[in-house]
């Protein structure tokens, strides 16, 4: 596989640049032009090669993106809604998976590993396209809010029970002792891993004034606690989700400079916009290449499981809730499963599949089916739904947390 060049990431550089531009112009969601473009770009004659490879993603790119989104949310927002959020996350991907998998292996034959590792794969959703539209409408912050973290949980469910499955898939001797250990190691252990590693670093941060130095500091919580997490086996996504929690919130009140916080803010805010650059628009130069008809059977069967899966885990889930101060209305529950699209994650986790599996070159082709329809059917039509329901904060009927 051939590597990603200094050439080639001035090329996505240049098109990530135009595609903001013109974007903005035509009122078209930025992550939609960015797959075109990449499309675009394989296409031309004598292009420029854009690998995409799963230590691409899943090592340079997820752990800036999960951290500055983290970075982002307030602790006692994420405290207060975290019973439901992290239902709809944790049990939410386990109901998703298991209609996916057991939809792809009776309806379309795959065995029931490949099958159960797709489901879980298809699980973790990414709500960039989604929450762009939101800034642009204006939309009401709980909405917004709730969007973002149960994708965030949701991610890292995801990330744990692929690596779950791939244990049992390599022939471990799994027993539900080992099984609950294994759980509790890579998630409980990624948390605390993001914590430790975050906060040495905010010990660090809290000694010194010079803005260059701390956002050298944030950069190391990011990556080093995603990867020393996955280096012990456990979960890099919540160690990166735990370490932007504690420097968005203790960290900035407590340990980088007041003179600083800007410049580490607007850093993460430009590492979040590259990375997210680079992937979407390796997703549409991968698209370009990709024998969708010769799978168009296992894909369109996928994108309905896919679907169904997420509406069986959102609007169950959200009942439980109904009689608490958590509820949430009908019309958010809506944008929760129109909003679950696919990108990253899904990829990185599906191009780390082991050679064995049988389905494996199917299975990476529809999971790039999948995503395409994430991103341009629901990501396109978000808009459209989110005023459709009278979302937007401008208009009335906000409180949604009261209404249905």
């Amino acid at each position: 596989m051939p590597e990603f060049s200094i050439f080639a990431l001035g090329v996505v550089l240049l098109t990530a640049s135009l595609v903001a531009i013109v974007s903005r112009r035509l009122r078209m969601p930025y992550t939609v032009g960015l797959v075109i473009a990449g499309i675009a770009l394989a296409l031309l004659p004598n292009a420029v090669e854009l690998p995409l490879t799963r230590d691409l993603i899943f090592d340079a790119l997820l752990p800036p993106l999960i951290f500055e989104a983290a970075l982002h949310l307030k602790w006692h927002d994420f405290r207060r809604e975290l019973p439901l959020t992290a239902t709809l996350a944790f049990p939410g991907v386990v109901i998703a998976a298991a209609v996916v998998a057991s939809g792809m292996h009776f309806l379309i034959g795959w065995g029931w590993i490949g099958a159960a590792l797709f489901g879980v794969l298809i699980a973790a959703t990414d709500p960039v396209s989604v929450i762009a539209s939101f800034r642009e409408l204006n939309v009401e912050r709980r909405l917004s809010r709730l969007v973002e973290t149960e994708s965030l949980l949701n991610d890292g469910a995801a990330a744990v029970g692929f690596a779950l499955l791939l244990a049992i898939a390599a022939g471990g001797a799994i027993t539900p002792t080992a099984l609950l250990g294994s759980l509790i190691w890579t998630v409980a252990g990624g948390v605390v891993m993001g914590l430790l590693v975050a906060g040495v670093l905010l010990i660090v941060a809290g000694r010194i004034d010079d803005h260059l130095v701390e956002i050298t500091l944030t950069t190391i919580a990011a990556y080093g606690s995603f990867l020393l997490a996955e280096h012990l086996q456990m979960s890099g996504v919540l160690a990166s989700l735990s370490a932007g929690l504690l420097v968005g919130n203790f960290g900035m009140m407590r340990s980088i400079a007041e003179t600083s916080r800007g410049h580490v803010m607007a850093f993460w805010e430009y590492a979040a916009f590259l990375a997210n650059s680079i992937v979407f628009i390796l997703i549409g130069s991968q698209e370009a290449h990709q024998h969708l008809a010769f799978v168009a059977k296992a894909a369109a069967a996928a994108i309905l499981l896919v679907l169904a899966g997420r509406a069986l885990a959102i609007y169950p889930l959200c009942a439980v809730f109904s009689r608490s101060t958590l509820r949430i209305g009908s019309r958010y529950q809506h944008v929760l499963v129109w909003g679950g699209l696919r990108g990253a994650l899904a990829l990185a986790l599906a191009l780390a599949l082991p050679a064995d599996i049988p389905e494996r070159e199917e299975l990476i082709a529809v999971v790039f089916a999948v995503v395409a329809f994430s991103i341009f059917v629901q990501g396109l039509t978000m808009p459209w739904l989110i005023r459709r329901l009278r979302l937007s904060a401008s208009l009335p009927e906000q409180h949604e947390t009261h209404t249905s």
